[in-house]
């Protein structure tokens, strides 16, 4: 189990990059013709490298526009590009510093590190039965409380074993916003324990507001909110959570 305590952090220079190293360079593409890498393959891990407690999916997302998504699962999967595995410490910082940073990432960009088998979307069956707590931060703030958000996750800090699921970052255009998945909503001692460890991580004072939202609760309103837009004749299903743009009102992430 790693910690990440007292390990040093490579410099991000752009004359090191070697060619098998992930990037985001191409984000801005629809990437239909590229060709995606095997999602069940991993990287092994060598004796001299600090294996981690679990493997883990690096995806990355931008928000489609409304017509290409066509209120489906299927058009936010389109979406989804993975970028990277890792299984080892060493594995992440080879991962992570060749990685846009936040503040270079285009506005309604995602990136969701999440556990090997788990997608980032609400039907997924890990994610069905769970919930996330969202906190909204400045623009500025964003880049350090994402590595440490990261960090955290991979470093087993939540405590919480297989409840985790992943975390995400969505860059937005007034502010952006972290997320912390887990499995089990109606388990209010997990729900506890991953808020007060999200707080504690970001080092959030009380008066900084988290917002938590069960993926089912979600999925009822999407498909509420659907079934209400569209004409009866067409088919609906539902789409993803973090690609949906919030009510002028609402505290949470799209």
């Amino acid at each position: 189990m790693c910690k990440f305590y007292n390990l040093n952090v490579p410099d991000r220079r752009s004359g090191e990059i070697n060619a098998g190293a992930p990037t985001l360079n191409n984000t801005h593409s629809d990437g239909e013709d590229e060709e995606r890498p095997p999602e069940q393959e991993l990287p092994s891990v060598t004796v001299q490298e600090h294996k981690l407690e679990y493997s883990y999916w690096m995806w990355f997302s931008r928000r489609p526009p409304a017509r290409e998504l066509s209120n489906s699962v299927h058009g936010y999967g389109q979406a989804l590009r993975l970028v990277g595995r890792v299984s080892s410490v060493e594995q992440w910082w080879g991962l992570y510093c060749h990685l846009a940073r936040p503040a270079e990432l285009p506005p309604l960009s995602d990136l969701h590190l999440f556990k090997v088998g788990i997608k980032p979307m609400w039907e997924d069956p890990a994610n069905v039965n769970g919930g996330k707590w969202v906190v909204r931060l400045r623009k500025g703030q964003t880049g350090r409380a994402w590595e440490d958000l990261c960090m955290a996750m991979l470093g087993e800090q939540f405590m919480v074993g297989p409840e985790l699921c992943g975390v995400v970052l969505s860059v937005r255009f007034q502010e952006d916003y972290l997320a912390v998945w887990h499995r089990t909503a109606s388990d209010a001692a997990v729900v506890a324990r991953v808020r007060d460890t999200l707080r504690r991580v970001l080092q959030l004072s009380s008066t900084v507001p988290l917002e938590y939202k069960a993926h089912g609760d979600c999925i009822r309103a999407n498909a509420s909110r659907t079934h209400e837009e569209v004409p009866a004749t067409t088919s609906t299903t539902t789409a993803n959570s973090d690609q949906s743009p919030p009510p002028a009102t609402s505290t949470t992430p799209p």
